[in-house]
């Protein structure tokens, strides 16, 4: 049966839990269509298109 070693202090353990809710910034790729800077497998804000196809309109 698994006992722990020893008492973690809460500042320990606080420390050790404050990383778990960080990610990271998603990767950034360019358009195919316009060029611009977008999140990878989203539409465009830009020109509105995904995989080359118009999807929706931005005026």
């Amino acid at each position: 049966m698994a006992v722990p070693k020893g008492r973690v202090s809460s500042s320990k353990g606080n420390k050790r839990k404050a990383q778990s809710w960080k990610i990271a910034m998603p990767a950034l790729v360019k358009c195919s269509k316009c060029g611009e800077l977008m999140v990878a497998h989203q539409v465009c804000k830009s020109c509105g298109a995904y995989n080359k196809k118009q999807i929706i309109d931005v005026e």
